[in-house]
């Protein structure tokens, strides 16, 4: 995840801090203008003793973020940030077009309560669609999990109309499960990481789902259902469903239908989709459910080889992730 923001370990890096007893303070970026060189959540963490990891910018904003956050450490309020150039000197700052950047700094402890930071970390480890709210002007701060779906589901921070609102999205890393470990699995899953994807690869067949085919990456010998089991299925989960064979692809499948994946694709023909559709039904699957499953998998892009086929299929992941319905 994509996974996460940018810096995606800042939270826990924040609290590790703060209980050494080093303090730590949070920078985040909470609106762009222009050609910011960091999206919106980006952050950044500043412990007392002037350790940085992350980053709001391209540079130069840095060292100004720094030394506002090392004085909120010692007042213990937040402070909101704003850095704007034009694009004469737009370089010097890391804004390369030109641009606009407001940075909210919170000491963790007093303006950013460490029991609402833990909170936090624990959504943040169990995989929990969270967001995080700040009232920019009052400091008022919550977690919420159902407020705001359309941010979540697009994995989109930013400031909401009232102008001083700002909601940081916590969606969990992404994770692309392929079942079957085939040549197009070998080209899809470094382009998914990439992408920032967390793949695991389900094959039963040891021939096929070896460490040698797949250098380093996560592999689970379980058959398909067993395996969707222990890794558990979620909102912020692809499914793709590569072997050709029903008697491994559908366990999966099945499964995937009756959760909240926010992707099923299936590889194989208009026939053999018809063919899958029509045992999903003998299964007892509704027709909205069948709907979800994208097959022939992948957007038409006219591919060929296993590459290209991966292409299509990262193409088709994105526009669904992005709300964009191929």
């Amino acid at each position: 995840m994509q996974s996460m923001t940018p810096f995606e370990h800042a939270p826990e890096t924040a609290l590790d801090w703060h209980k050494a007893g080093t303090g730590a303070a949070l920078a985040t970026v909470v609106q762009t203008w222009g050609s910011a060189p960091r999206r919106t959540g980006s952050q950044l963490v500043v412990s007392g003793e002037g350790q940085i990891e992350g980053s709001v910018s391209g540079g130069c904003v840095e060292g100004a973020v720094v030394s506002e956050a090392l004085e909120a450490l010692q007042d213990g309020q937040h402070r909101l940030l704003e850095f704007g150039v034009s694009d004469a000197d737009a370089f010097a700052v890391g804004l390369a077009c030109g641009g606009t950047i407001k940075v909210l700094v919170e000491p963790v402890g007093t303006a950013l309560p460490a029991a609402l930071l833990e909170e936090l970390v624990a959504a943040r480890a169990a995989r929990s669609l969270v967001a995080y709210e700040v009232n920019l002007t009052t400091g008022a701060r919550r977690l919420t999990g159902t407020d705001y779906a359309d941010r979540m589901r697009m994995d989109r921070s930013g400031l909401e109309e009232d102008g001083e609102t700002f909601v940081a999205v916590h969606n969990p890393p992404l994770r692309l499960i392929c079942v079957g470990a085939v040549h197009i699995t070998q080209a899809l899953v470094p382009m998914a990481r990439i992408a920032g994807y967390d793949p695991v690869i389900i094959d039963p067949r040891t021939a096929f789902a070896s460490q040698e085919r797949f250098p380093g990456e996560t592999l689970m010998d379980d058959w398909p259902d067993e395996a969707v089991e222990k890794l558990g299925l979620d909102t912020r989960t692809a499914l793709v469903l590569l072997t050709h064979d029903p008697k491994l692809d559908d366990p999966a499948l099945q499964a995937a239908l009756a959760a909240d994946v926010f992707y099923i694709g299936a590889l194989g023909s208009k026939k053999t989709q018809a063919s899958r559709v029509a045992r999903m039904q003998e299964a007892g699957f509704t027709e909205d459910q069948i709907a979800r499953i994208h097959g022939p998998i992948g957007l038409d892009i006219g591919a060929a080889g296993p590459a290209e086929i991966a292409v299509s299929i990262l193409s088709e992941l994105t526009a669904v992730l992005r709300g964009k319905q191929p």
